[in-house]
């Protein structure tokens, strides 16, 4: 999860990882939740519906949705009791076999999210701080991948599509996560083409894409493109498309930054950041983010 994004072979995908279709709590048919994304321009989607008794436990099949130039992933949005404010968890799972077993009741949220990684899923902490995660939480869930950094439709509906405060907390704690940006889409309002994660694998199948997510060779986007970080003695080179501000964060107020406008190459000294870990965030002149995953400086 170091810069393995740009040298990885391959190419970039634009792909939504978190969707709901009318198999859970989604207005449209999995077809017409496909087909959306497909006409969008995108490479790739996981339809995710709530795996919740009311619903069936749904393990959405898109397989029948894929087409030349298009694939999906096949996975869903977990639930068991109980976060530290009483709350259901939500875990992400992209990868899961259909035939994934029910919950039990007493099955806790870490050990679901555990579960769901044994089986191949790659593994995120949902909307963090739509639903009041605390830090606790987030620890406790040990094998996670990454964390939604944005979640489009819990910014549309609550403002609370944020998970950086969750993610550099874990990350200063020493768990190694990455970021990802999502839709959530629900379909009931315009929910979609908000977030996405551009992930380098040598073909746009689903395990090459897969294995590229689990090995952190993506960033992830709401916007702007990020073409290459690396790092060259002291500095973090980052090169983009057009943007108003490049950022590299570290641990609580540790962070440099370059300003200007449409730039497209900044140089950042890593040492002002004095810290194992970084990562970037890049700002363009609509407010439209695009996050790096994080880059660990030693280890």
């Amino acid at each position: 999860m170091m810069f393995d994004a740009f040298t990885a072979p391959g190419r970039f995908w634009k792909g939504n990882l978190h969707g709901h279709s009318d198999a859970s709590d989604g207005r449209l048919p999995v077809a017409e939740v496909c087909a959306a994304y497909r006409g969008a321009g995108y490479d790739f989607i996981a339809v995710t519906d709530h795996f919740l008794p009311r619903y069936g436990f749904p393990v959405t099949d898109t397989a029948p949705f894929r087409a030349p130039g298009f694939t999906t992933l096949i996975g869903a949005e977990m639930h068991a009791p109980a976060t530290e404010a009483g709350e259901l968890w939500h875990i992400l799972a992209v990868g899961l076999p259909a035939a994934f077993a029910h919950p039990a009741e007493d099955e806790t949220g870490p050990a679901l999210a555990r579960r769901c990684a044994e089986a191949g899923a790659f593994v995120a902490i949902a909307h963090p701080q739509w639903y009041g995660l605390t830090q606790e939480d987030g620890l406790s869930i040990d094998a996670a991948h990454a964390v939604e950094v944005y979640n489009h439709t819990s910014a549309v509906h609550c403002d609370r599509g944020g998970g950086q405060i969750m993610l550099d907390a874990l990350l200063t704690a020493g768990r190694r996560l990455g970021a990802i940006a999502v839709d959530d889409s629900h379909w009931h309002v315009e929910d979609g083409f908000g977030g996405w994660v551009m992930v380098k694998a040598p073909e746009n199948t689903p395990g090459a894409l897969l294995a590229a997510l689990k090995a952190g060779q993506y960033y992830a986007s709401e916007g702007p493109e990020i073409s290459d970080i690396r790092r060259e003695g002291d500095e973090i080179v980052v090169e983009c498309s057009a943007v108003d501000r490049v950022i590299l964060l570290g641990p609580a107020s540790r962070a440099t930054r370059v300003f200007g406008q449409g730039l497209t190459t900044a140089r950042l000294n890593a040492a002002q950041v004095a810290a194992p870990w970084c990562r970037v965030v890049v700002v363009d002149s609509a407010g439209r983010r695009a996050w790096s995953n994080p880059l660990w400086l030693e280890g």
